[in-house]
């Protein structure tokens, strides 16, 4: 019970934050599925034709990734929106959509994993510079985290904090926290962030120090409290890393 009512909050809090700053909100849908290797040819043409015919256009519009590292790592995402909930009312089922879905995306899945939704903190949120055009950042450093029972009211400051911290960093530091709108049981998966990056390289570079960032908003020594406190909010914490699949999307 104590699980279910800490979860139920994480949920409550960000639609609390949709209703607050906006009626409207970014949300997307991620389809997790392991494709057959066997026929990933047939699979690639006949999803980017499905792409390209039903999901060219937002709040439809269709992205795919190739989880690249982490537990997940050769499943992919197919991914819609953004959009909000009631932009499922609507979404394409008409004109062979279904049919063309069934037939000729399906029989090259192995197995669909999750369908989730996620819903972006706008306010915490550092994703101006992407202007709409993510693709031009096509590698997403996603990392998962999983509330402790108990500690779901440290979350909000926590997250404040990093973002507060990254958009006080020089040049340009996209970012983006995401609820999962639904429980997932033993999954997890309660909370992610995303970094945006260009290319692999970025990973080599010697970029501003988040650590010195923080500290010199928060006071000298302040570190290890923040450390403290994230280890105390969140009992499991994991990465993945996800590629965009320009010959599968609808873009």
């Amino acid at each position: 019970m104590a699980s279910f009512l800490m979860l139920a909050m994480v949920f409550t809090y960000s639609n609390t934050i949709n209703a607050q700053e906006s009626e409207d909100y970014n949300m997307w849908e991620n389809i997790m599925f392991t494709p057959d290797n066997k026929e990933l040819k047939t699979l690639g043409e006949n999803m980017r034709k499905h792409n390209q015919t039903y999901h060219k256009e937002n709040p439809y519009n269709a992205t795919v990734y190739n989880i690249t590292t982490g537990p997940n790592a050769g499943k992919m995402i197919w991914q819609m929106g953004s959009m909000m909930f009631k932009h499922n009312d609507t979404r394409p089922e008409d004109g062979g959509h279904n049919e063309d879905w069934r037939d000729n995306v399906m029989p090259y899945v192995k197995k669909i994993h999750t369908i989730e939704y996620w819903t972006q903190d706008d306010k915490k949120s550092n994703v101006d510079m992407l202007a709409g055009d993510e693709v031009k950042y096509p590698i997403l450093f996603i990392r998962y985290f999983e509330i402790e029972e108990g500690h779901g009211y440290t979350m909000n400051n926590h997250f404040k904090q990093v973002s507060e911290t990254l958009k006080s960093m020089e040049g340009e530091n996209p970012w983006g926290l995401y609820y999962n709108q639904f429980l997932q049981g033993d999954l997890g998966r309660h909370v992610a962030t995303v970094g945006f990056y260009k290319n692999w390289a970025e990973f080599d570079e010697d970029g501003p120090s988040f650590k010195e960032a923080y500290e010199k908003l928060y006071g000298e020594n302040s570190w290890d409290t923040f450390v403290e406190t994230r280890d105390d909010t969140f009992s499991n914490r994991w990465d993945e890393i996800w590629e965009y699949n320009k010959n599968l999307s609808g873009d």
